[in-house]
């Protein structure tokens, strides 16, 4: 009992650290290690596979999601132990995941390279890629995310997407798992060090490509960030010194094509805006010549239901991007049946958005064509590809005062970069608390405000146009490959176990 007690306590330790190698700390090479650690005890224990790596997976999603509960207790409101379970209900799921990769791979007992070098990685990578759409999807955490930008593993980005360097991570994992062992030939021992070494060596390559060219003349921006908490944010008592704030930055706002405001940086429906407000923060905004675009909730053309939006104000048509991929529970009530009780005691001012739609155009910013995204429908690849396909410059409005001080900002940051990566396109970022930033499109910080400070960011980024082979063709190759492996390790496998029992049967 105490042995399988201090077992589960290794596993939960790996897990835990994995927090170590996503932003704010960056420590990519702890993925490695941590994931490698799971393969050893597996490798010990293949009985006890599922739980070990259930029990990785709890302590890995909650140290690197335990934000949630700030935004449930103390911005939410919701009582201490409820929020609690609640926080614990997310990576407890995303556990399963990584419980059944760790599964699949010990039924390969008999051939512990297969397991190692191909199932595991191979179920690793599907798992995450089911995370990232089941129930909406959550794919933060995504363990290829911990390679951006540091890693060389992240050249695989533009060429298979965020899925391929997860795969690049695991298979690097089993192969590091493999090599201290007694038992392994000379030969063979070098045989993986030589897949390591053109692993890393090629995806290093592959970093040094570029991808796509760019595109008219550079956009120069200012990025504000209001610092506005989330405790004030909808507070009447506040909203006339909220858009004071906006007004004030607008004016002080240096020269710049393009001023970004924040996720709902005005909380209020666009056409409950005070009288004279609009007028007043667009004429400053005509007067410097720039693109005045903030996040605002406006309300549907029927009138029937309301979007969150990012709306060109001092356009006379005033074009809008709404978010088309919703947080459950915080913008839409999933099975509101069954779940509707929980806002008794979660404090929420808007839980009733209307997706905006999936082809949405971007909007057109001096020489430059804009796609918009919001809050965290960044961090779901393959939906950015069509409106990236369309425009230049990608843009994430967000705010992330419902986290507090925490890792949120700075693991959001990361994923923005992904998506850099992904498609060869600059990603502006304006954030109400942080990180308000200005990606390249090789994924690169060209500047970014410190968090949780009152700060206009001035930037300049140079528009890009052209596919990556991720444009071209999603996830579909990496996941092909992934199921093609199992299949192929699956009739191996089968053949193994029937040879072996003929053999048996011939020396009986």
């Amino acid at each position: 009992m105490l042995r399988h007690a201090l077992t589960l306590l290794l596993a939960a330790l790996a897990g835990a650290s994995t927090v170590l190698a996503f932003a704010p700390y960056r420590l990519y090479w702890v993925a490695l290690l941590a994931l490698a650690a799971l393969i050893l005890l597996v490798q010990r224990w293949p009985q006890r596979a599922f739980g070990l790596a259930w029990v990785w997976g709890v302590a890995a999603y909650t140290s690197q999601f335990y934000w949630i509960y700030i935004s449930l207790h103390d911005i939410g409101g919701m009582p201490s132990l409820l929020a609690g379970g609640m926080t614990l209900l997310l990576p407890m799921y995303l556990a399963l995941y990584p419980g059944l990769a760790a599964w699949l791979a010990a039924r390969m007992h008999h051939l512990p390279a297969v397991r190692w070098l191909v199932v595991f990685p191979a179920a690793w990578t599907l798992g995450e890629w089911l995370r990232s759409w089941v129930f909406t999807g959550f794919p933060w955490g995504a363990i290829g995310y911990s390679q951006i930008t540091e890693s060389p593993l992240a050249g695989l980005a533009p060429v298979g997407g965020i899925h391929a360097v997860t795969l690049a991570v695991a298979l690097s994992a089993g192969v590091l798992a493999l090599l201290p062992q007694a038992s392994l030939h000379i030969a063979r021992r070098a045989a993986l060090g030589g897949l390591l070494l053109a692993l890393w060596g090629g995806s290093g390559w592959l970093q040094q490509q570029s991808w796509t060219t760019p595109a008219g003349a550079p956009l120069r921006v200012a990025l504000l960030q209001g610092n506005i908490p989330q405790a004030l944010k909808w507070d009447p008592a506040t909203f006339d010194f909220t858009l004071a704030t906006y007004y004030r930055m607008v004016v002080q706002a240096p020269q710049a094509e393009l001023t970004l405001l924040p996720e709902t940086a005005l909380p209020v429906f666009l056409d409950d805006l005070p009288s004279g407000y609009l007028t007043m923060i667009n004429g400053v905004a005509d007067r410097k010549k720039t693109a005045l675009v903030a996040g605002i909730p406006r309300r549907t053309p029927d009138g029937r239901g309301y979007l969150n939006a990012v709306i060109a104000l001092n356009q006379p048509t005033q074009d809008y991007y709404a978010k088309n991929h919703l947080v459950p529970f915080g913008e839409f009530i999933p099975l509101p049946a069954i779940t509707s009780w929980i806002y008794q005691f979660l404090r929420m001012p808007l839980s009733g958005f209307t997706p905006g739609g999936a082809a949405q155009p971007p909007l057109t910013i001096g020489q430059q064509k804009v796609a918009f995204n919001i809050c965290y429908e960044d961090g779901f690849g393959e939906e950015l590809i069509g409106p990236a396909a369309n425009a230049t410059v990608l843009a994430n409005v967000s705010n992330l005062a419902w986290f507090g001080k925490s890792n949120a900002m700075s693991q959001h940051l990361q994923l923005s970069q992904a998506r850099a990566l992904e498609t060869g396109r600059p990603m502006l970022r304006a954030t109400n608390t942080g990180m308000t930033a200005a990606i390249d499109h090789r994924g690169e910080l060209i500047a970014a405000a410190a968090p949780d400070t009152r700060q206009t960011l001035l930037a300049t980024v140079q528009g890009h146009s052209g596919l990556t082979p991720y444009m071209r063709h999603g996830n579909a190759p990496v996941l092909l490959l992934c199921a093609a492996l199992l299949l192929v390790a699956g009739g191996w496998g089968l053949w193994h176990r029937r040879a072996a029992q003929r053999n048996g049967h011939a020396t009986a």
